[in-house]
């Protein structure tokens, strides 16, 4: 892959948009990282792993892009539906994977030398990471729909439990059962596209 590699930019994804398939924009700081549903991601300058990878479209985009990063994190690392990495089930960083035509722009953030209050931090040098990623990405961008789901049940840390899924104006609770072809969770029978899920119990 090519590495872009810059100081402070607003965004890595912002960078990375327009760039060919095989980059990847790596970041020392960013002012407007953005996470899921417009929310904010903060990290002081140097702490943490900011990239974006562009990578060719895959039809499981999000779940390919988290195992690769728990992969390349260890294997203590866990998924969270939909998009979240967990260290000893505190958030150790989170995934935003964009498409655009036959492209897939994907953010990764993730908690190296510092955590906000609650948050997991990883403790690893950032190209250490990048090392550990870059083949990561590649195989599980590559990999076929069915190796993507079982890779990513064997790592979830929702499945088996119970949660609170909250959706613009509903919020209801159930087991999270299984993963739906496309993805979506599902939730005591009904499936989730997209939301919050809360952690209720552990998994069983």
């Amino acid at each position: 892959m090519k590495i872009i590699r810059v100081g402070t930019v607003p965004s890595t994804q912002d960078v990375a948009r327009p760039l060919a398939v095989g980059t990847v924009v790596l970041a020392e700081h960013q002012t407007a990282g953005r996470g899921r549903l417009g929310r904010r991601w903060e990290a002081p300058p140097g702490s943490a792993f900011l990239a974006s990878w562009v990578m060719r479209a895959h039809s499981l985009a999000p779940l390919a892009a988290g195992v690769a990063a728990a992969t390349a994190c260890g294997q203590p690392i866990r998924l969270k539906w939909p998009n979240d990495l967990l260290l000893d089930g505190r958030k150790l960083g989170g995934i935003l994977v964009e498409r655009i035509n036959q492209r897939c722009v994907v953010g990764t953030g993730i908690n190296l030398h510092w955590a906000p209050p609650g948050a997991a931090q990883l403790n690893i040098d950032r190209d250490t990471l990048l090392v550990r990623m870059e083949p990561e990405m590649t195989r599980w961008f590559a990999a076929p729909e069915t190796e993507v789901m079982a890779a990513w049940r064997m790592r979830s840390d929702t499945l088996g439990r119970l949660v609170r899924v909250e959706l613009p104006g509903e919020k209801f609770e159930g087991i999270a059962e299984d993963l739906a072809s496309d993805g979506s969770l599902i939730v005591a029978g009904r499936v989730v596209a997209a939301g919050d899920v809360v952690h209720l119990s552990s998994a069983g």
